[in-house]
């Protein structure tokens, strides 16, 4: 392997024409120098007499040629046979041969008018090597290179490839990396091209000075920037290395700071970043003039447009004299006013805000002059670069049509509207340019399509139903209609369903959407592990819904669903316990009263509002939704149930999304049930709350409850009263068995989430975190018939009977048999008249008191972080959550997350 370091001759120059030759070839390492004659001897410095004579050309011959042809080279040089050859002559045939950058070395020898052209081609490049590269890979570097395998090897490709190189590292702040080009020689005239990279380290921002300003500290100043100096907290950000175009930006960060503070004169004097010795770190100096400080003086409209009125529009500014002068308020009424003639048809309206400085007042006054336009009119639309989505589904999101006037709110609307679609290029925005006429303008959709398929097969791991694997296929814009058509599979270990479902947006291209959904869903509630009361859910049936709109941001859906229900348990739990020939549940009864068939009729219809700039990803507007359902038209479950939720979305600058959601529910049994001491509304159509919509709370953690208390002998003495245990006892002992959520008839649950920006670099990996409030409670049941064992009646699961009387009496002494002992562990046998006793101890069986917890209205409020990130294996979402206020009887979880992937 040899470096690209010029070759040393051992022969001396002969005169200035032999110096222009050797500077005119290329020298590679290991390859002699061809002088343009030869010494005749050592020390000699005359030149060749044929140097210097002036001959005719009779002939011109190639040596060394091995890939080209001599005819190919000869058509390169403008020397010919039958000119004069002179010493000018042959330094020109280098020059011109030199030029094409194919050769090594060129010499040019003259006998008597027969001229030889000597060549050294250069060689071939066989492979391009890169080494040392981990930060940047070779697929981010190869593109950006000239040199290429089979292309010819030259020196000014490869320095200028080495400067390539080094600036990617630059770009990614990395300026200490070096890089060497080395070359190995094959044979066949063939070479290997090895790029031999240093990185470094990141070179990152030491320090931020600022001179010159007063008004504002340098920590303020310095937290108007995006780039920041390199602290232990900000490790993840990305904005602490050197970047020359974000050190631009931020001199112009600084300006619009100082201008909307009213320091109308401010001007970054100069700005240096100065690489630290050992290249690993940056300072950044800025040198400020601050100037005075300004305050608005006469703020004035002065309209020529008809339709608008100077000294209304200007007692409507934002701004008034007195205050400090703002150029950002400046700004945006400059928006607001061009906006607002947008929306009277002036298309093209002109507001240009006109400045008078008063140094004797330090004020500023600002006149808002509205020139004079024409109200304009749409000519055309034109959509275009759509291949497969019809015209139509494009027109029909414009809220404008050919020959109304222009109205530029419409046209933003528009704009969301079709971004929503998600058929096309993100930003979408739509072209306006003049028409035929100065009162006409065309409007452009320059569309660019996207895939709309979707395969996809997802598994993933998550804290509430372990394992899940799913399968989808759906197409979002079907045959080009904008119909969406879907199939989709799901399984984990609590739930498994099956799906498919289709949706028309506009029936009979009319403004009304149709939608229908076939369904087959399975539920198990057994998230504990345990059998006692677990359960098992199937639904089967089919949905209809249809839309209309009632406004631009308000709809009407209604919808109609069938399914049949069926709740069971395990066979081992019926058991004929009162020998009439009937099984019956020996399960916790709360779930026995669910046990069963049914078929749900329901009749549902909901009023939407929304007008989110996004509906994957909102930064800001309003989601609300009133749901009422009814079901009785039909099957045997009647009930009323409403539900509402709302959502606003807030940008607050600098990455800050700032969210309010809040949710609630309602439901009322039309029919009572028979069993006395059971709700009327069943189990299985209840409201339940917790993970994952209440975080730092268990999956059914919140609302009523029904807790089995054990009766401890806390003293080892069978004479003295047990004593029930605490609810936080209970907990310890993570019996599920005995703890059954009941749910609730009615709920509200509220969250206030705000997210971070942690920096663009974090930003690009998907990581979005934030803090969190949650506040909610689930309550509303009728109150069940608990037990108190054995202190009242009480058929144990095994279908024994056991005493039914007081075990203690008033005073708190214990009960005694005939033989005077207290009843506490004793026998009691079961009536027969045949003498077959199925006898049980009281010990056996266990002391309990079941309460009802949790059916409170009061709040229940939690806080927290989370984050969200698109991982390279999936979504993944964890909380850390810490409760504030709960009831007794919740069930509290601090830790939760969700993961997936696709492949």
């Amino acid at each position: 392997m040899t470096g690209f370091a010029n070759a040393a001759s051992n022969r001396k120059p002969h005169g200035a024409r032999l110096v222009a030759g050797l500077l005119a070839g290329t020298v590679l390492a290991g390859v002699p120098v061809v002088a343009l004659a030869q010494d005749t001897q050592e020390g000699e410095q005359a030149a060749p007499q044929s140097m210097f004579r002036e001959d005719t050309v009779r002939s011109i011959a190639v040596a060394g040629a091995q890939r080209l042809e001599p005819q190919t080279i000869l058509s390169y040089i403008r020397l010919r046979p039958g000119d004069a050859y002179t010493a000018a002559a042959g330094d020109q045939v280098i020059k011109d041969l030199s030029a094409t950058e194919l050769f090594s070395t060129v010499s040019v020898t003259n006998n008597n008018g027969d001229v030889v052209i000597t060549v050294v081609e250069n060689p071939v490049i066989n492979r391009i090597i890169l080494e040392g590269n981990d930060r940047i890979k070779n697929d981010k570097i190869l593109p950006e290179i000239r040199l290429a395998p089979r292309q010819i090897f030259t020196r000014s490709k490869v320095r200028a490839d080495v400067a390539r190189i080094i600036e990617l590292y630059k770009r990614q702040g990395r300026f200490a990396a070096t890089v060497e080009p080395k070359l190995v020689q094959l044979s066949q005239n063939r070479v290997d091209i090895v790029f031999e990279i240093e990185e470094g380290p990141k070179s990152k921002i030491r320090q931020i000075n600022i001179i010159g300003n007063e008004a504002f500290s340098d920590g303020k100043l310095r937290g108007e920037m995006v780039t920041k100096q390199s602290r232990l907290w900000t490790f993840f950000s990305s904005n602490t290395s050197y970047d020359p175009d974000r050190l631009a930006f931020d001199q112009q960060q600084l300006r619009t700071f100082y201008l909307t503070q009213g320091y109308a004169d401010f001007r970054v004097v100069s700005a240096v970043a100065e690489l630290t010795p050992d290249k690993e770190d940056f300072i950044i100096t800025y040198v400020v003039e601050e100037g005075e400080r300004y305050k608005f003086g006469d703020v004035k409209v002065e309209s020529q447009l008809r339709d608008f009125d100077s000294d209304t529009m200007t007692q409507r500014l934002p701004m008034q004299s007195g205050e400090w002068y703002d150029a950002e308020r400046v700004e945006n009424t400059v928006e607001q006013l061009t906006e607002l003639a947008g929306t009277f048809g002036y298309a093209f309206a002109d507001v240009a805000p006109q400045f008078t400085r008063n140094p004797e007042t330090l004020t500023m006054d600002v006149t808002f002059a509205i020139r004079e336009a024409p109200r304009v009119y749409v000519e055309r639309i034109d959509v275009n670069g759509n291949t497969l989505t019809q015209d139509k589904v494009v027109r029909r999101e414009f809220r404008v049509a050919e020959g109304d006037a222009f109205n530029s709110l419409a046209i933003k609307r528009s704009e969301a509207r079709i971004n929503s679609l998600g058929y096309f290029q993100e930003n979408f925005e739509i072209a306006q340019s003049e028409g035929s006429a100065p009162d006409r303008i065309v409007l452009e959709a320059n569309i660019e399509e996207q895939p709309t398929g979707e395969l996809q097969l997802s598994a993933g791991f998550s804290s509430i139903q372990s394992f899940i694997l799913a399968g989808s296929i759906r197409q979002r814009n079907f045959r080009g209609r904008g119909q969406t058509i879907g199939l989709s599979v799901n399984y984990s270990r609590y739930s498994k369903s099956a799906q498919v479902s289709f949706a028309e947006p506009y029936v009979f291209d009319r403004n009304i959407s149709l939608g229908a959904d076939i369904y087959h869903r399975e539920y198990d509630n057994d998230f504990f592990a345990t059998d006692f009361n677990r359960y098992k859910q199937a639904q089967t049936g089919f949905s209809l819904r249809a839309g209309v709109p009632l406004s631009e941001y308000m709809s009407l859906v209604g919808s109609y669903t069938l399914q049949y229900e069926d709740v069971s348990i395990g066979s081992g739990f019926f058991s004929d316990i009162d020998g009439d020939g009937e099984p019956e549940c020996q399960q916790s009864r709360f779930i026995c009263e669910a046990v069963g068939t049914r078929t749900v009729s329901i009749l549902g219809a909901t009023l939407n509002f929304d007008n989110l700039d996004s509906r994957i990803r909102p930064t800001r507007g309003e989601q609300i939704s009133i749901t009422g359902e009814f079901a009785g038209l039909g099957g045997n479950v009647k009930y009323l149930r409403m539900r509402s939720r709302m959502g606003k979305w807030f940008d607050l600058g600098s990455g800050l999304i700032f969210s309010l959601n809040a949710e609630g529910g309602w439901i009322h049994a039309l029919s009572e049930r028979a069993e006395p001491g059971f709700d009327d509304v069943r189990l299985t159509d209840r409201f339940f709350l917790g993970e994952p919509q209440f975080r730092g709370f268990d999956i059914r953690g919140v609302g009523p409850r029904v807790v089995r208390l054990q009766y401890l002998d806390d003293d080892a003495d069978p004479t003295t009263p047990r004593v029930l245990e605490t609810i936080e006892q209970f907990r310890e002992t993570k019996n599920r068995a005995f703890d059954d959520a009941l749910g609730g008839r009615a709920y509200y649950l509220a969250r206030a989430e705000l997210e971070i920006p942690l920096g663009s670099g974090v930003r690009e990996m998907g990581i979005r975190p934030s803090v969190w409030v949650d506040v909610g409670s689930l309550f509303a049941i009728d109150t069940p018939q608990l037990d108190d064992f054995p202190n009242s009646f009480q058929k144990v699961r095994s279908g024994r009977l056991v005493y039914t009387g007081p075990l203690y009496d008033e005073d708190g002494d214990p009960v005694l048999d005939a033989n005077g002992d207290p009843l506490i562990g004793e026998t009691f046998d079961e009536v027969d008249a045949d003498g077959n006793a199925n006898a049980i101890s009281l010990e056996e069986s266990g002391y309990y008191r079941e309460v009802l917890f949790g059916d409170s209205i009061s709040p229940r409020i939690t806080a927290g972080i989370g984050v969200n990130w698109n991982s390279p294996f999936g979504p993944f979402r964890i909380d850390l959550s810490q409760t504030i206020k709960k009831q007794p009887g919740d069930d509290t979880k601090t830790i939760s997350f969700n993961v997936g992937t696709q492949f």
